[in-house]
């Protein structure tokens, strides 16, 4: 019986070598060949197609790092609706960076900094201009240019303390009673952006 079974093993085991041997010298099929008419009609045609269009081809150039630092920070500030301020000089601006807060002044080294909810100053002179940001980025380069994109500003003067503090009282009790992770998310943003603009109001 074991010697029955031993056979029949041996035969099953020649039979798939075999199999192999058969699959392994298979030819490959051949590989579909160039039409020609299709490689003559695909040159007639991209001799009139335009290259594809980047945001960088619609871009003007930056103006090269100069030699020596600028006297003034070269800034725009722009929004989803709207720019803020385009190509401005200026001495300084003071962006609310997760970090902390940044000064950044002409010569700065280049960096790209995330904004978190707090004042955003424009320093002209004796002049400043103050915004209050929700969130955003600035990207400083090299050159002495500054630019800051934000999801949301407004002037720091339009903001009426009274609503700021109701806001923040709406948003802690909500945040007290709330019994889901999203709820408690929410009221905690909110808690969040209503203290950052109390303290730019009292600050």
């Amino acid at each position: 019986m074991l010697r029955h079974a031993a056979h029949r093993l041996a035969s099953r085991a020649a039979a798939g070598s075999i199999g192999r041997r058969a699959l392994a010298t298979a030819p490959a099929p051949a590989e579909a060949g160039e039409d020609p008419a299709f490689v003559e009609a695909w040159k007639k045609v991209t001799n009139i197609i335009d290259p594809p269009q980047t945001p960088m081809s619609a871009m003007k150039p930056r103006p090269p790092t100069p030699a020596s630092i600028p006297s003034k920070l070269t800034v725009n500030f722009v929004l989803p609706y709207k720019s803020e301020i385009t190509n401005k000089e200026v001495d300084m601006v003071m962006v609310p960076a997760t970090t902390g807060l940044m000064g950044v002044l002409p010569g700065h080294v280049s960096t790209i900094a995330e904004l978190k909810p707090g004042v955003l100053s424009v320093h002209e002179g004796n002049d400043v201009t103050k915004y209050f940001v929700s969130s955003g980025f600035a990207f400083i380069h090299a050159n002495s240019i500054t630019d800051v994109v934000a999801v949301e500003a407004v002037p720091l003067e339009q903001i009426d303390p009274n609503l700021v503090q109701k806001g923040l009282a709406e948003f802690t009790a909500k945040l007290g009673s709330a019994s889901t992770d999203l709820e408690k998310a929410e009221a905690q943003i909110g808690v969040d952006v209503h203290s950052a603009l109390n303290a730019a109001l009292t600050g």
